[in-house]
């Protein structure tokens, strides 16, 4: 991973455009291609980013630009879509390389691994026909919850959450790039399954073709027992 402290600006052009005043910030650029751009704020949201697949260049500013102050550009450009994030860099403060290693991903909590295991135990609530093929399938940025096949034979990749935010879809799209890729599981259709899913999550999904589905924690542990009910 490389961290890059600078003085920049960023733009974004493609499906949206976006703009990033000068200022200072934090810019890193992951092994996976993926260059997030970060300020002293914000929790964990990067202001602006680009996913992979994607490529960087780097190159000289012209003569406008020099005059302005910049001293180097940063071209990421996506390799579907052709959505381009500009950084233009104007100082930089710190410049380092690190060797993260193999991470080996997210260990679960109780509750949301216990909800990976009731999903798999009652895989029919991903619909008629579902099986499962396993549980945990490893993929080269960590581990997709669930890997299941349709009635037709089709791969389901499933990312479980408790409450399913905008950041979780973000990592079962990666998750399908990569899986998609997978000519012994193309194609793969994605379904986001959590107790909780924030309208905005629900709409990237929609966008993106993801199912959403809501799950039931009480009913699938079986203490959903409506005869004991008094209403």
């Amino acid at each position: 991973m490389r961290l890059v402290i600078a003085k920049c600006s960023v733009d974004y052009a493609g499906r949206l455009s976006a703009h990033l005043p000068l200022a200072t910030r934090l810019l890193m650029i992951k092994s996976d291609g993926s260059v997030l751009v970060h300020s002293d704020g914000g929790s964990y949201k990067p202001l602006n980013w680009m996913s992979p697949p994607c490529s960087l260049a780097h190159s000289e500013p012209d003569d406008d630009q020099t005059d302005a102050g910049v001293t180097a550009i940063w071209t990421v450009t996506h390799a579907k879509t052709a959505d381009e994030l500009i950084v233009s860099i104007h100082e930089v403060l710190h410049d380092s390389a690190h060797e993260l290693g193999i991470d080996p991903g997210l260990i679960k909590d109780g509750v949301e691994a216990h909800l990976q295991k009731l999903l798999a135990e009652h895989i029919h609530l991903l619909g008629d026909g579902h099986t499962l093929v396993r549980r945990e399938y490893m993929t080269a940025i960590g581990p997709v919850d669930i890997l299941a096949r349709d009635a037709s034979g089709g791969s389901v990749a499933v990312e479980l959450k408790r409450r399913g935010d905008i950041d979780g879809v973000e990592q079962l799209t990666r998750y399908l790039e990569l899986m998609n890729r997978d000519p012994h599981l193309s194609p793969v259709r994605g379904v986001f399954a959590a107790q909780i899913i924030k309208p905005q999550a629900r709409t990237l999904a929609e966008d993106r073709g993801i199912r959403c589905l809501l799950l039931d924690y009480d009913a699938m542990r079986g203490l959903d027992d409506t005869q004991s009910k008094l209403f």
